[in-house]
C-alpha cells in the first residue's frame, strides 16, 4: 500500500499541484480541503486507471472515496 500512496502523492504534487517538492500525507484531505477540484479528480482518476489498471467510475470521484491517499490506496488495492 505504501508504494501506491507514494506514486499517488508524487503524481498529485508534481502534475496536478505543480509543486513537486510538496509532501502530501496519507491522511491529508484532498477534496474536502479544496486541494483538488473536479478537473483534478478527473486527471487523477485517469492516472489511476492507466497506472494501476483499476477502473474508476465518475460517480466514485467524491470525498467519500477520494478524500485521502489512504482511501485511494485502499480502493485501488481492493480492485487489483
Amino acid at each position: 500500500m505504501e508504494e501506491i500512496i507514494i506514486k499517488l502523492a508524487s503524481y498529485i504534487a508534481a502534475r496536478i499541484l505543480k509543486q513537486p517538492q510538496r509532501v502530501i500525507r496519507a491522511d491529508e484531505a484532498l477534496i474536502s480541503s479544496g486541494l483538488l477540484d473536479w478537473f483534478s479528480l478527473v486527471d487523477l482518476g485517469l492516472f489511476i486507471e492507466d497506472t494501476f489498471g483499476v477502473r474508476i467510475e465518475e460517480t466514485e470521484l467524491t470525498a467519500d472515496t477520494f478524500d485521502s491517499l489512504q482511501q485511494l490506496a485502499e480502493l485501488i488495492m481492493s480492485r487489483q
